[in-house]
């Protein structure tokens, strides 16, 4: 295997000696850009985060395909990642930034009453609002309820009053 071609050159006729051993190499340069990024790519499911998962599943599957050169697509996909670490960072010391990114909550429901304007903002109606109370709460009223938060990642949050 000519190495200088299979790291910097494009090739549409990939043997599957080829497309095996670049898939290998993108598994694990994907788990180590991914264990680069943080947990938190994974788990707080933000724009941001979301932008990482996207961005870096169309950027490395360019290398397995032999779409784009090998090492442009190593070091774009490492661009990536540290990009994320900053902006990450960034948003966790900043609060501006922070709703920027990521936005705000939106208060649904509280003292008895749905919130219309941020049903309208958040997009969202009371027959989903109450279809997330059946599924969490398991009834069909919103009695013991204190309030309904759209969180900054779309899940809804329900607090009971302690009445």
């Amino acid at each position: 295997m000519d190495w200088s071609n299979f790291l910097f050159e494009t090739n549409t006729e990939l043997s599957y000696l080829g497309m095996c051993s670049r898939a290998a190499i993108v598994f694990a340069l994907a788990y180590l850009l991914i264990r680069i990024s943080g947990r938190r790519s994974f788990a707080l499911r933000s724009p941001l985060d979301n932008i990482i998962v996207i961005l870096l599943g169309a950027v490395l599957s360019r290398a397995v395909v032999g779409a784009s050169p090998f090492l442009p697509v190593v070091v774009s996909s490492t661009l990536i990642v540290v990009m994320h670490r900053l902006l990450a960072w960034l948003t966790s010391v900043e609060p501006k930034l922070s709703n920027w990114f990521s936005g705000k909550k939106l208060v649904l429901y509280q003292n008895g009453q749905f919130l219309d304007k941020n049903l309208k903002k958040g997009l969202i109606g009371k027959q989903e609002i109450m279809e997330q109370v059946r599924q969490v709460m398991h009834r069909d009223d919103l009695e013991k309820i204190d309030s309904i938060y759209m969180e900054r990642d779309g899940r809804m949050s329900i607090l009971l009053s302690n009445k």
